[in-house]
C-alpha cells in the first residue's frame, strides 16, 4: 500500500489530551492519514480557555502550512459548547470556506450522526465538571435533542460513589474502563436507547466493544467516532470501515 496516496486528515487537539490520536488512529486504520496540531498551553482548563480556543482555531489551523488535506476535525467539544449549535456551524463553514478544505468539529459531527441514524433523545455520559455537564447539555437541547439523562464519569482508578462527586473528582483524560461501565450498568439504560459519551479526551473504545459484546442492542456514539465516521465520508471512502464500531453505527445508518 502506498500510504502517501492516502486520504489526510487534520486533527487539532488540546494539548493535554492522551486520547485522540490513539482512537483516531484506531478507529481509521490503514485508510487515512492523521496529523495533529496542539492549541497553546494555559495553565489550567477554564472558560477562558475555551473562548481562547475559538479565538486562535484560525491561527492553529494555518500550522499545517501549505499541505494538502481532504478535511480537518476540531476535537475539542468543549469550545464549542460555547458558540451552540448554529454559531459552530457558521464557524465551521466559514474556517472551511477560508482553508479549502473541510473543516468540522467533533459536536457537529455527533449531530450529523444523530441525524443520520434518526436520534432524538439520548443518554449524555459527561467526564466533566457540573458547570461543563451543564453546557454540554445545553448544546445538545438547543440542537433539538432531549438528554433523558446524565451519568457522571469522575476520574480515577477509585471514584467516589454516586451522589459525593465534586468539580475536582473531573478529569476526561484519567476516566477508566472500568468506571465507564460501572455507571452505564448501574444508569440501567434502555436497550433502544441511545448513549453519547461526551469528550474527546476520554478513552471510550474498550468501553463500548465491552457493551457491543455483551449484546446491547443501544445506539452507542462517542466523540472520536463520530469524527471518524464524518472524516472516512468527507474522503469518499467506500464501505463501513475497519473498524467494528464504524461497522455498527454504518449499519445503524443504512
Amino acid at each position: 500500500m502506498d500510504i502517501f496516496t492516502l486520504p489526510r486528515l487534520g486533527l487539532l487537539v488540546p494539548p493535554e489530551n492522551p486520547i485522540a490520536e490513539p482512537e483516531y488512529h484506531e478507529l481509521l486504520g490503514s485508510e487515512m492519514n492523521v496529523y495533529t496540531t496542539r492549541f497553546p498551553v494555559t495553565p489550567g482548563f477554564t472558560l477562558e480557555t475555551m473562548e481562547m480556543y475559538n479565538e486562535v482555531l484560525p491561527d492553529v489551523l494555518a500550522t499545517f502550512g501549505t499541505m494538502r488535506l481532504d478535511g480537518a476535525v476540531v476535537a475539542c467539544n468543549a469550545s464549542h459548547y460555547l458558540l451552540g449549535p448554529d454559531g459552530d456551524r457558521a464557524f465551521c463553514a466559514e474556517l472551511s470556506e477560508r482553508c479549502g478544505f473541510p473543516v468540522q468539529s467533533t459536536t457537529l459531527a455527533i449531530l450529523d450522526l444523530c441525524d443520520a441514524l434518526g436520534v432524538s433523545s439520548l443518554t449524555l455520559v459527561s467526564p466533566y465538571a457540573s458547570w461543563l455537564t451543564e453546557l454540554s447539555r445545553g448544546y445538545w437541547e438547543k440542537a433539538g435533542l432531549t438528554v433523558d439523562r446524565i451519568v457522571l464519569a469522575p476520574a480515577g482508578p477509585n471514584p467516589p460513589g454516586r451522589g459525593e462527586e465534586k468539580d475536582e473528582d473531573f478529569n476526561p483524560y484519567l476516566v477508566t474502563t472500568k468506571t465507564l461501565l460501572e455507571r452505564i450498568r448501574e444508569a440501567d439504560v434502555p436497550e433502544d436507547g441511545t448513549v453519547l459519551f461526551t469528550g474527546t479526551g476520554m478513552g471510550t473504545l474498550p468501553a463500548v466493544a465491552a457493551l457491543a459484546a455483551e449484546g446491547t442492542r443501544r445506539t452507542l456514539i462517542t466523540s472520536n467516532s463520530a469524527a471518524a465516521w464524518w472524516a472516512r465520508r468527507t474522503a469518499g471512502l467506500a464501505g463501513a470501515g475497519e473498524h467494528a464500531l464504524l461497522q455498527r453505527i454504518d449499519g445503524a445508518v443504512r
